[in-house]
């Protein structure tokens, strides 16, 4: 007798309830990881409880590699990892803290650096992406909202120095530590490809930080603050976002969530004139788009300049070999299926002046497309 061995339990149910049980996951102080968005950070400041739980395979998997990397930076330079910062405004925990020599120096010896910094303390923050996401980081490097997270862990820092809290009681004794750098390390996590990316540290852009989180803190609803971002659908950030629905609200089957901002005909008249200038911004970049491709018709693909040109598709479509597949059934000994041709019967039909009929099919839909034209002037 055979016995069917049970198929093997997901790890993902754990995964997520682990995850679920971060510290991270429960904090309801704002972070400095929090200020991806406006208004999500303003739900998160005002307790609200979250309404959408979303797919965090993906997350979870960053999380992961995160770790493993930042534990290999620990184990093999000695760097300060995954240490909180805070004071009575805002909380974060800093990925990476490469000390410079002097402040190394104060700490016990083994606690110190194998690897410190030459001038200056480097603040060191890292982010997974996709390969869908990589052109753009390789191209443009951190975001405005990564930005500004880094700007308020190097200013806590800068600052407060690390809190004061169980296990980083040395660190703490240092005080306010002089950050110099802040570096972003971004990593592929589709093929382990890396990017880095590093700027001098400013006082400008770290009160900028402080001011929006001000923002945020000053308004009296989550509601008040701008959307960040432009909603699910047009952003994968929206789409993930554990408070889309209190955010956007429930929308009517088949309408897209944007629509619920048009409130009146004044909205839709001033979104309609907006749709036409940009529609007229649009042309003539697109027409020196079409330009731009034919002439590159047929160049070889390499590096040129800042760019890499590389071709892809150009390959014969795959159909059925009708003729195949009969030669197949005849020798399984299968009926062929005779089914009705319906294009020579369409062209017989056509060909006798013979209108084809035609019935609604309730589970297909056209695609919907939108048509602006100028109001005649009377």
């Amino acid at each position: 007798m055979t016995i069917m061995a049970e198929r093997p339990v997901s790890l993902w149910p754990a995964a997520h309830a682990a995850d679920a049980r971060r510290p991270r996951s429960q904090q309801t102080k704002i972070g400095a990881s929090d200020t991806v968005c406006a208004r999500r950070a303003g739900y998160l400041l005002h307790g609200r409880t979250p309404t959408d739980g979303g797919e965090m395979r993906k997350a979870i998997l960053g999380t992961w590699l995160h770790a493993g990397i930042l534990a290999a930076a620990r184990e093999e330079y000695g760097w300060v990892i995954e240490r909180r910062v805070e004071d009575d405004t805002i909380r974060g925990h800093i990925d990476a803290v490469q000390l410079d020599a002097h402040t190394a120096s104060r700490l016990p010896k083994r606690l110190r650096p194998s690897l410190p910094a030459a001038e200056t303390t480097v603040v060191e923050d890292v982010k997974t992406k996709s390969t869908y996401q990589w052109d753009n980081v390789l191209r443009h490097g951190a975001s405005d909202a990564e930005i500004r997270q880094v700007f308020l862990y190097a200013d806590l820092l800068r600052t407060e120095g690390f809190a004061d809290i169980k296990g980083q009681k040395q660190l703490a004794h240092l005080g306010p530590v002089p950050v110099g750098r802040i570096r972003f390390r971004f990593l592929n996590r589709d093929n382990g490809d890396d990017h880095v990316q590093e700027m001098a540290y400013s006082a400008d852009r770290a009160r900028g930080a402080r001011w929006w989180v001000q923002q945020v803190r000053s308004a009296e609803s989550p509601e008040e603050l701008p959307r960040s971002f432009p909603g699910p659908g047009l952003s994968a950030v929206c789409d993930n976002c554990p408070f889309k629905t209190a955010c956007w609200g429930s929308v009517l089957a088949g309408r897209r969530p944007q629509s619920t901002l048009i409130h009146d005909d004044a909205a839709r008249e001033e979104a309609l004139a907006q749709y036409v200038e940009v529609t007229e911004q649009m042309k003539p970049l697109k027409e020196r788009q079409k330009f731009l491709r034919a002439q590159l018709d047929g160049s070889e693909e390499g590096l040129y300049g800042e760019n890499v040109l590389s071709w892809s598709g150009g390959n014969p479509v795959k159909v059925e070999d009708v003729d195949a597949m009969v030669a197949l059934y005849q020798r399984a000994g299968l009926t062929v299926p005779m089914a009705p041709d319906a294009a020579a019967m369409k062209a017989q039909l056509k060909a006798a002046d013979i209108p084809v009929p035609v019935r609604l099919d309730p589970d297909r839909r056209t695609s919907v497309g939108i048509n602006v034209t100028a109001r005649k002037k009377p």
